[in-house]
């Protein structure tokens, strides 16, 4: 696989090529694409949703370089959500390994850099964005509180959203995926003090348009 990251490209050659991008990653349900959408419809800016090109990265990603991803492939639905531990969930993603982050750069670099980018999603992890930023406030990551992710699921419908109503035991299956996901925000926590980056705590008292205000701060688009 071809990668920016990996092609010889020197560091500060990166952080140059990448310092229109602005990051916001964070825990699952956040409100990072909420966030996002709002600031870039606000500022002018292009905006580059990580989610939404999963399916794209892991057809291109060779099995060689996606080990993580080829294991939870051939997973049932039980097999990933209900019969393993969270911990085991958060330790094995394949995400939260950085599968597919070169893919994420080499998308960037491929955009048009005539405005400011906004890249968002929980794919972003701090070791690896640390990197590729010329400006630490150009990054910021939300941290959901546990009880905000409930709430955030209980309007999704709960046990009867999405994929995990596709197991054989939802109930058990939520249960994990907030545990897992509570887990994964303790280590973007610990990660993002250990590398002197920003974060914001997000949870139900917190308006959508303060935290959007509070990014904007982050990122110096106010005034």
């Amino acid at each position: 696989m071809h990668s920016a990251l990996h092609d010889g490209t020197h560091p500060d050659v990166l952080r140059e090529r990448l310092s229109h991008v602005y990051w916001i990653g964070g825990g699952s349900g956040s409100g990072k694409s909420t966030i996002a959408r709002r600031l870039a419809d606000r500022h002018g800016m292009r905006l580059y949703d990580t989610d939404a090109v999963m399916p794209d990265h892991a057809r291109r990603m060779p099995p060689e370089h996606a080990p993580y991803l080829g294991r939870f492939a051939a997973m049932d639905m039980d097999e990933r959500w209900v019969s393993r531990s969270p911990h085991e969930m958060l330790d094995t993603f394949h995400w939260f390994h950085g599968e597919g982050f070169d893919l994420i750069v080499e998308d960037l670099l491929a955009l048009p850099a005539d405005r400011p980018v906004i890249a968002e999603g929980f794919r972003l992890l701090p070791d690896l964005v640390r990197p590729l930023l010329a400006e630490v406030g150009h990054a910021v990551w939300l941290l959901p509180t546990p009880g905000f992710r409930r709430e955030v699921f209980d309007g999704r419908g709960g046990p009867a959203w999405g994929f995990i109503a596709k197991t054989g035991d939802p109930q058990h299956a939520l249960r994990n995926l907030l545990q897992r996901d509570a887990l994964f925000t303790d280590r973007l926590t610990d990660q993002t003090r250990d590398l002197g980056l920003h974060t914001l705590g997000v949870d139900s008292t917190v308006a959508e348009e303060d935290l959007a205000r509070q990014v904007s701060a982050v990122f110096g688009l106010e005034g």
